[in-house]
């Protein structure tokens, strides 16, 4: 793996680090304290409305907003190669507490989880089509579902569901992800790999959705 840059998560392609591993084409995947104030010489203190008057300007503004830290990928997992269908990978060992952020990109078929900056899991994974389309955008998690069966479609089973956006779109997996499938918006990845992402995701985490972004070590991806 090269030790500069990456496509959002996945295997590395030279010294790229690419956000999200390409799919193989033969496989389609961040208070102010008021400063001191002088003794007052004389005799008589200022009335309030004197006080009020003569008190510095700094003094009366509000402290300032501490501004967070923004989200920074860190590490990379050492995948050789592009990532397949039906492959996946999980190591999250010593990996200290933080945010937890998913990552999909369109063209590398690649969803990556990140914890604190350093990716923990990645996997390829089944997409929508150009009739319907896998949204673009940063979308909190709203809600988890460990049993679910779509309402739309037949009751297809959607087991381990993070629900995304209002109109159903979700993480989830319930089918094999081969080549050939594809889903109605949603991002299938393997049950498995669901498992593991299910447990430690929570409500409000968020998952970006990209389409060919590159980042480099380093950079920040999204403000936490």
């Amino acid at each position: 793996m090269g030790p500069v840059m990456k496509w959002i998560g996945g295997g590395t392609l030279g010294v790229l680090l690419v956000l999200g591993s390409a799919v193989g084409a033969d496989q389609a995947l961040e208070a102010m304290n008021p400063p001191e104030r002088a003794p007052v010489a004389s005799v008589q203190a200022p009335t309030p409305i004197e006080a009020a008057i003569t008190a510095p300007e700094s003094a009366l503004q509000p402290a300032a907003a501490t501004r967070p830290e923004p989200f920074v990928i860190k590490r990379i997992l050492p995948i050789d190669g592009p990532i397949k269908y039906g492959q996946w990978f999980w190591d999250d060992k010593g990996v200290p507490a933080g945010p937890l952020v998913v990552t999909v990109d369109l063209d590398a078929r690649v969803l990556s989880v990140f914890r604190d900056g350093y990716e923990i899991g990645a996997t390829a994974v089944l997409l929508g089509t150009d009739e319907y389309p896998t949204p673009l955008g940063t979308f909190p998690i709203l809600s988890k579902e460990r049993h679910n069966k779509s309402e739309k479609y037949g009751d297809a089973p959607m087991p381990w569901t993070l629900r995304l956006t209002g109109d159903g779109v979700a993480i989830h997996g319930g089918h094999a992800v081969e080549l050939g499938w594809a889903s109605h918006g949603c991002i299938g990845a393997p049950n498995d790999f669901m498992t593991r992402l299910f447990a430690i995701a929570q409500v409000g985490d968020k998952a970006i959705i990209t389409r060919g972004k590159r980042a480099a070590l380093g950079d920040a991806l999204i403000e936490s």
